[in-house]
């Protein structure tokens, strides 16, 4: 039944853009004396509002060369391939040009970030790369400056969070994009990264003292591993960017293309409102993680669905602070 719904729906979607939509469009571009991209530009605020509504445009079009432009390089052709083709006077609507290019960098820039981030997600960590191994041990030197690591395999790495003395099999769903993300939080937001750190190992309930709190041998902290909850948080972030719920935040933040950068402050933004979101839930042990992680990841996505929402409008460390455990 359920399989039968789907189908009927994507039909009559079907027959919405193939036949009744093309009919409404050429009626209100007889009355308005505008095309539908004219309309969209004109009467929709630069950022998500108008990029959306250009790329579900662009996807209904019966036109091949409005579905170009898959580089950066092809965007200025494809403009002036679509004036022409919708017989615009450029003259007469010279800003239309400057709002598509802007609308048409940010979705070729997703789709390139998409293909970016699967890139390292699906590369495996190799020990036997310098490249990686540099990258792991500068998150150790920034996560525990004052500690030297006694071996490449050791304990030791559960101190920062890993499951154990290997940190290699802890990146085998995320790849090196769990690496990478863990790394810039570290470097680009360190003092957010040490707080999380330094709550993570504490005991949960504050009147016992860390030492009978480890005399005890009780579970740790406020419930959670750091290193793993980045690798869990990298995950959710990269979900949100291929399902293109991540497209409402990056097209309103992003005034051109976004980039890999945009995402990994994205990342950083998550990881510590889901620090925040961890403490308001107060689970009773780590059993409990999906649990508040599927409910964060609701919260997240609801937030998208507002077309003007930013998750990080003007991401610094400093604007933003974490509960002091």
């Amino acid at each position: 039944m359920k399989h039968f719904l789907r189908v009927l729906t994507q039909f009559l979607l079907f027959l919405y853009c193939k036949c009744l939509w093309r009919g409404l469009k050429f009626i209100f571009r007889k009355v308005t004396g505008r095309c539908e991209l004219q309309r969209i530009c004109y009467n929709n605020k630069p950022g998500a509002r108008r990029t959306l509504k250009i790329e579900s445009s662009l996807k209904c079009s019966k036109s091949e060369v409005s579905n170009e432009g898959a580089h950066p390089d092809a965007v200025e052709k494809t403009i002036d391939d679509i004036i022409a083709l919708k017989k615009i006077n450029p003259d007469t609507n010279p800003q239309l040009a400057i709002s598509l290019q802007a609308s048409l960098f940010q979705i070729v820039g997703y789709r390139n970030l998409v293909l970016e981030v699967e890139k390292l997600r699906r590369e495996q960590y190799d020990c036997e790369n310098p490249d990686h191994e540099e990258m792991l041990m500068k998150l150790w030197k920034t996560l525990r400056p004052d500690s030297a690591l006694t071996g490449r395999i050791s304990k030791q790495w559960c101190e920062i969070g890993f499951q154990g003395s290997d940190p290699k099999t802890d990146f085998r769903g995320m790849g090196l994009l769990g690496l990478h993300n863990l790394l810039y939080f570290a470097e680009h937001d360190k003092a957010a990264a040490l707080q999380m750190l330094h709550d993570s190992l504490q005991p949960k309930h504050s009147k016992m003292s860390k030492a009978e709190w480890e005399k005890q041998k009780l579970d740790k902290a406020i419930g959670y591993s750091f290193a793993i909850v980045g690798i869990n948080i990298t995950d959710l972030a990269h979900s949100l960017l291929v399902s293109g719920a991540l497209k409402t935040h990056l097209y309103n933040v992003a005034p051109e293309m976004p980039s890999f950068m945009h995402f990994q402050q994205t990342f950083c933004y998550l990881m510590q409102e889901f620090h925040r979101f961890w403490i308001e839930e107060d689970p009773c042990d780590i059993m409990e993680f999906n649990r508040v992680r599927t409910k964060f990841h609701k919260r997240v996505l609801k937030q998208l669905k507002n077309p003007d929402m930013a998750l990080c409008p003007h991401f610094t460390a400093s604007d933003l602070h974490l509960i002091n455990l």
